[in-house]
């Protein structure tokens, strides 16, 4: 394989089976279309040929203006606004109107926006005995999948998703909800009362109100642990093309209401390999027990023995842009709240794997997973409620990434190919 010359953008193959040369377009972006391999065939009858590529890991499914990642720089960007500058200066739901429409809002859009988010942040009674239905040690997770999913049958509606009024009112309902359903369940796992939302308070405000207010008395957040919130939910509000972003964009390239489509891309993360890894980085810093049980702890680690979570990530080759953010956050929390007593284990194990050759080669940084996890147990958050906490922002990016799908008249239903490998054809011949 061999590139065709800047002057015409075109990629020359050489099948080595025919002798045949075929040129394809490269498009933006180096890369080209899939179904060009298709003209590859050794005979006329032939399927042609197919890209066989598990996980994806070098399959683009779509062209998307919202986020950019430069893995190897540790570079994350909304719409190009850096994510460090958002971190620092903007608050979460001006980020969220960024990253939905695009630019950053001015004053009056914002207000006006904030205004839609406080009219919908109750969610029907009805959805209410659903919750209070559930075990009381029901998954804070399975509870609000089974949430999100029933709210398609309160707001039948959503399934004219072609009509861009329409998908606006269900993307301000599932953004302006999420915070409420999670609350919820936490209440729900308390044995409290529910403690619904106060519209006057702002986003991060009305969320740990409605999770710490005890009975009716006003409950002021510390703002410190209101910013930590705030920033936490910037940083993940998007991340491309991930696991539950794609299955956001699967279940929706069949035309499926946002509401059921955003019950699948949360039970994608639901899954410990993507929204639970923060949770599996606190059991490895309660495994280890002691800085002075690291040196051995490393050293299983180089043999194959134990993970070293929170380190390493599918994207980035550097260090995590978050992870850094994070970092600095936590120290914060902590001023507020008193020192984590994992948070010593935290920083040995980062000292080390940023130090020593066997985890740099490796490129085994911090990512955003290795810190978050400290500060939610911190603010008083049980580890469960970790994924639902990565899903309250992030239903913005999934809200963002389906609604560009549906514009995307280049989109199709998913149907991804297969390469059997099973039997050949054989008759059947009845038992016995």
């Amino acid at each position: 394989m061999e590139n065709g010359g800047a002057e015409n953008g075109t990629l020359s193959i050489t099948d080595n089976r025919t002798g045949a040369r075929y040129d394809v377009d490269i498009l933006e972006g180096d890369v080209i279309r899939a179904m060009d391999l298709r003209r590859i065939k050794v005979r006329d009858s032939d399927f042609g040929m197919m890209a066989y590529d598990p996980g994806f890991s070098n399959t683009a499914n779509t062209r998307s203006t919202i986020t950019y990642i430069d893995g190897s720089r540790g570079i994350l960007q909304y719409r190009g606004y850096p994510i460090e500058q958002l971190a620092g200066k903007a608050t979460f739901l001006e980020v969220a109107y960024l990253i939905l429409k695009g630019e950053l809002p001015a004053s009056d859009e914002l207000d006006v926006f904030r205004d839609e988010v406080r009219m919908h942040t109750y969610i029907h009674e009805n959805l209410t005995k659903l919750i209070d239905a559930f075990r009381y040690n029901a998954h804070a997770m399975g509870m609000a999948i089974s949430t999100v999913a029933a709210m398609s049958t309160f707001y039948p509606e959503a399934r004219n998703i072609h009509d861009p009024e329409n998908r606006w009112k269900q993307i301000v309902r599932l953004i302006a909800k999420m915070p409420t359903i999670a609350a919820f369940t936490y209440r729900h796992h308390k044995g409290l009362p529910l403690a619904y939302p106060d519209n006057a308070l702002n986003y991060a405000q009305n969320f740990l109100s409605m999770l710490f207010r005890v009975g009716v008395r006003e409950y002021e957040p510390h703002p410190a642990l209101e910013r930590a919130l705030e920033v936490l939910f910037i940083l993940h509000a998007d991340h491309e093309q991930n696991c539950s972003t794609t299955a956001m964009r699967v279940i929706g390239s069949s035309q499926s209401d946002p509401y059921s489509a955003h019950a699948g891309a949360m039970a994608a993360l639901f899954g410990p390999l993507h929204g639970g890894a923060n949770e599996a980085v606190l059991r490895m810093l309660e495994e280890i027990g002691s800085t002075d049980n690291i040196p051995e702890f490393m050293e299983s680690v180089k043999r194959g023995e134990r993970r070293l979570m929170g380190f390493g990530h599918r994207v980035y080759k550097a260090y995590d842009p978050r992870a850094s953010i994070i970092k600095e956050t936590a120290h914060e929390v902590f001023e507020v709240l008193g020192k984590n007593p994992l948070l010593d284990i935290a920083l040995e194990l980062e000292k080390i794997a940023l130090g020593e050759d066997y985890f740099i080669r490796r490129n085994l940084y911090p990512n955003v997973d290795f810190y978050s996890g400290l500060i939610y147990q911190s603010m008083g958050f049980p580890s469960e409620m970790f994924p639902l906490l990565f899903a309250i922002p992030r239903t913005v990016g999934w809200l963002t990434q389906w609604e560009e799908m549906v514009n995307d008249r280049e989109q199709r239903i998913a149907r991804p190919r297969q390469v059997y490998v099973g039997s050949e054809e054989r008759p059947y011949a009845p038992s016995g």
